[in-house]
């Protein structure tokens, strides 16, 4: 059977990765969390007190960071240089700077050649940014996910709280308005809508709904001739 590559971009907040997540999991797909990838290098930066203004010192770094994907009970988990990524890049001090350190070139073209390698082989469900303008431009699905900033807000605060992290809703939806300038208005690899992407507004969507929308799209691809 033809394998393809789902690449799925949107706004922070729209459900992109537990939707990919999802997805992933009905296709029988490997799936891949880009924007866990540069949460993984802000992390790192942060722990590492690096001058995210001196590009020439991130590039150094970057030589030391190796990011892979492991399956861990059935669940896609992050690996950074051999350590688990998954909760320690949840924080809301990685959510405040990540968007800044995702506009630099040199994380990006790294991170990117990187998920580039990861798809050469199709079968993957990705989300991301620009997964669909940059990293995958001939992917044979691509999904674009919007959603009101009332809803996202109230989706992170939830996701958050979930996590024993308590954050007043005025400074999440702040925080979501700050990021969506900087994806934005970034110049290398901006967040936009794919000419060819399914646009899909989840505000009054459920979860279900959502994943099927793009399962069923995707097994259309999947077997047309």
């Amino acid at each position: 059977m033809k394998k393809i590559i789902v690449a799925i971009d949107g706004y922070s907040g729209t459900g992109k990765s537990s939707t990919a997540k999802e997805v992933a999991r009905q296709l029988d797909y490997i799936y891949v969390d880009s924007g866990a990838m540069y949460r993984a290098v802000t992390y790192y930066l942060l722990h590492h007190k690096v001058d995210i203004s001196n590009q020439s010192e991130v590039e150094r770094h970057l030589d030391y960071i190796q990011l892979q994907f492991k399956k861990v009970d059935e669940q896609n988990i992050l690996f950074m240089n051999g350590e688990s990524m998954d909760t320690r890049i949840r924080t809301m001090e990685v959510n405040q700077l990540v968007s800044e350190v995702s506009t630099l070139i040199t994380v990006r073209r790294e991170l990117v050649k990187q998920q580039k390698k990861i798809g050469e082989e199709r079968g993957i469900v990705m989300d991301g940014r620009d997964i669909g303008t940059v990293v995958f431009t001939d992917a044979e699905l691509k999904v674009f996910m919007v959603a009101s900033l009332d809803v996202r807000g109230k989706r992170r605060k939830l996701e958050l709280q979930e996590k024993n992290i308590d954050i007043p809703l005025e400074e999440v939806m702040s925080n979501l308005k700050k990021r969506d300038k900087i994806d934005s208005e970034r110049t290398e690899g901006p967040l936009k809508k794919a000419p060819d992407a399914l646009e899909i507004d989840t505000s009054d969507l459920t979860f279900d709904q959502q994943v099927t929308k793009i399962v069923d799209q995707a097994r259309k691809e999947i077997n047309a001739s």
